[in-house]
């Protein structure tokens, strides 16, 4: 079977060198791969121009609803993808984390993209910065879509949860993508693709599938274009130093394997919880993937009088998992990628063994002595024990420090206090995930404190959480993914972040009203307008950003003061104590906040049925000056933010969401209290 690239629109073959690709349990052939030998200049002009200006034109949350609809193609196709992700040597629970974990997020990004950002082609970043003295000159940040393409150069370990993982930012922000998967397992990125054209979902020249090398890609990449890279540090650092990255500025975000720790701490006893949590954990890194994910434990640290008590429990645990074909019932661990990737896991395994102890691995490191194995054909696949090692002087032993094992080999080593412990953390020079675990909050404290500059992401584990977390190794949708140093200096994931890292973005000046008229949001000093009809008259399509209504006025009385506080409960001597309120802060009894507020709905909100449905919520309440028995208030209610809805199967009405400026002034022309008020708007447009 030829594993083909799809480029240009259509599937096709390499011309230049082939490679064989083999079943990692069987060395049953897969199939092969020939390079492309030209024609990438092509491939990436096919992207910025076919699919660039189509993506561009669409806005964030329309982006966002075609990666939730090619989200569900791909699941319901999930079957399919589980079928072929057994040749790699995975087994179910490990193609889970690469197939639905991948679509998962997927689905996560969709759902932040159309809760945190506007329905808008391009990103409003933060509050106005004021830039004069009379407000007639501010600033704000924008963000939009770089007029380029991203390229995705993927590591073997995950070919579905890292192609989508990257992709989908990358389509939200607004810019198509050329991927380049881990040339081992590329015929599982490949089926995915193919699923993806056979959608028609996104846009022709969304995405691009480079199966093999990349020849002289990176000499056509132009300033507009990013890469993002996953994989070794040596590889990364290479592609990192390009001259046309670096003559070009052009961003490269890099995730490289790393030697992440996990820590016992000192106050674990081998009967509490958080030893068993820890010693399941270590083992479950250990075996998950055959150890083959970039996040894996290698370096384990325990206090010194406990290392024997974490051997021992560590060697009865790992050799109860039992290993061989991941397609047989009773398997927990499968086969590594191939037998190119077991010699050179073996190789630093000897490495690491230079002056340390063996406590656990198969027979010539590789065979399946003393562990339970089903279904391994003598001398077939790429399968390998998990082998522990015990380092019994760290701070002496750089090696343990340096060389990665990228498979199911970890390193055991003591500490003496906490400050030791912090140093061991450190010299691993980076890493993508450090976990702890303890139940002492102190210790949680100083760990993560201490350690948190050389790692990306940081987890505690005790018995309060255990159920429900996640782990130590696995990168979450709305969390940053990427390390400091060896980790790659970068950050993937992230919530919103990811997307941004594909947008440009930009600092503009000028008047309010130029500012509003640019970021379609109101400004305060922007022009605004006024007509007879209440703006909640209005439905969503006909509200202006800018229209605005002034209030009549209201005066507070005593009365208004006592009436809220019986009615809502509230008897704070600021409010009821004419004493204690001349010795407080304000010198004087005030009303309550939030009477202000419900008497400033009183005055702008419009009593008849109209298309405003309800009330969303308040957003950025402040109180700024209080309000006294006889100040007068009254309310300017601004249209600052439209955000169209789609409509969901179980909707009654196709809405929208209207964010109002809300500044509710005194007698003085002060403003007493500045807010946002949401409201859901029914839209007479239909989709």
């Amino acid at each position: 079977m030829k594993i083909k690239s799809y480029v240009n629109g259509k599937w096709c073959s390499g011309d230049g060198k082939t490679q064989q690709l083999l079943n990692a349990v069987n060395d049953c052939v897969v199939g092969e791969i020939s390079s492309l030998t030209s024609g990438f200049d092509a491939i990436l002009d096919y992207g910025r121009t076919k699919a660039g200006p189509t993506l561009r034109k669409l806005t964030i949350h329309q982006r966002a609803e075609m990666i939730k609809a090619l989200a569900k193609y791909l699941l319901d196709r999930k079957e399919d993808f589980y079928r072929i992700s057994y040749l790699t040597g995975a087994t179910k629970a490990d193609s889970w984390v690469d197939i639905e974990g991948g679509i998962g997020t997927m689905f996560s990004y969709s759902g932040i993209a159309r809760r945190e950002l506007n329905n808008d082609t391009f990103i409003v970043e933060g509050p106005v910065e004021p830039l004069s003295k009379n407000g007639t000159f501010v600033g704000r940040h924008i963000l939009t879509p770089k007029e380029g393409v991203s390229v995705h150069i993927n590591a073997f370990n995950f070919p579905i949860w890292g192609m989508l993982e990257k992709i989908t930012p990358s389509l939200i922000a607004g810019v198509p993508v050329v991927v380049k998967p881990g040339s081992v397992t590329c015929y599982l990125t490949e089926a995915v693709v193919k699923s993806i054209i056979e959608s028609k979902i996104l846009p022709e020249g969304s995405i691009q599938l480079i199966c093999g090398g990349i020849g002289d890609l990176f000499d056509h990449l132009t300033e507009q274009d990013v890469v993002t890279f996953t994989g070794s540090a040596s590889t990364g650092q290479m592609l990192k130093t390009h001259k046309n990255i670096i003559a070009k500025s052009i961003p490269f975000t890099m995730e490289a394997d790393s030697l992440n720790c996990c820590i016992l701490a000192p106050d674990v006893k081998v009967e509490d919880p958080e030893f068993d949590l820890y010693i399941k954990e270590i083992a479950r890194e250990m075996t998950s993937k055959a150890g083959q994910k970039c996040t894996a434990i290698r370096r384990i640290f325990a206090p010194k009088n406990m290392t024997e008590a974490v051997s021992e429990a560590l060697k009865a645990r790992l050799l109860k998992t039992t290993i061989g074909d991941p397609t047989l019932e009773g398997v927990r661990m499968g086969a590594l990628v191939g037998k190119s990737q077991r010699e050179d896991v073996m190789s630093v395994v000897k490495q690491l063994s230079q002056g340390n102890e063996i406590l656990l691995s198969g027979e010539g490191l590789c065979g399946m002595e003393n562990f339970n194995s089903i279904g391994i054909e003598n001398g077939k696949g790429a399968f390998m024990a998990p082998t522990l090692i015990h380092c019994a002087d760290p701070l002496q032993n750089s090696t343990v420090h340096d060389v990665e094992a990228f498979g199911p080999v970890s390193t055991l080593m003591p500490y003496t206090d906490i400050e030791q412990a912090l140093v061991l953390a450190k010299l691993g020079k980076g890493s993508l995930a450090g976990s702890v675990f303890t139940y002492n909050k102190n210790h949680a404290r100083d760990l993560i404190l201490g350690a948190a500059s050389h790692h990306g992401r940081m987890l505690v584990i005790d018995r309060d959480c255990a159920r429900e977390s996640t782990g130590h190794g696995s990168p979450l949708a709305n969390l940053v993914h990427g390390g400091p140093g060896r980790a790659g200096g970068g950050e993937e994931l992230g919530g919103v972040r990811a997307i941004k890292h594909y947008m440009q973005r930009t600092a503009i000046q000028g008047s309010p009203s130029s500012l509003m008229a640019i970021t379609n949001e109101y400004v305060k000093g922007a022009t605004t307008t006024e007509d007879r009809i209440h703006p909640f008259r209005k439905y969503f399509e006909e509200l202006q950003i800018g229209q605005s209504l002034t209030t009549h006025r209201r005066t507070v009385t005593e009365a208004d003061i006592v009436n809220f506080g019986c009615l809502s409960g509230d008897h704070f001597y600021a409010h009821f104590d004419e004493i204690a309120a001349k010795d407080s802060f304000f010198g004087q009894r005030v009303a309550h906040g939030y009477f202000v507020i419900a008497a400033a709905a009183g005055l702008f909100v419009d009593p008849g049925q109209g298309p405003v449905i309800a009330n969303y919520g308040i957003d950025n309440l402040r109180f700024v000056e209080p309000v006294v028995i006889g100040d007068t208030i009254q309310v300017k209610l601004t249209a600052k933010r439209k955000i169209k809805k789609s409509k969901r199967p179980d909707d009654k009405y196709y809405t929208g969401v209207v964010v109002w400026d809300i500044e509710v002034t005194n007698q003085h022309n002060e403003a007493v209290a500045i807010y946002d008020i949401l409201t859901l708007v029914e839209r007479q447009e239909h989709d």
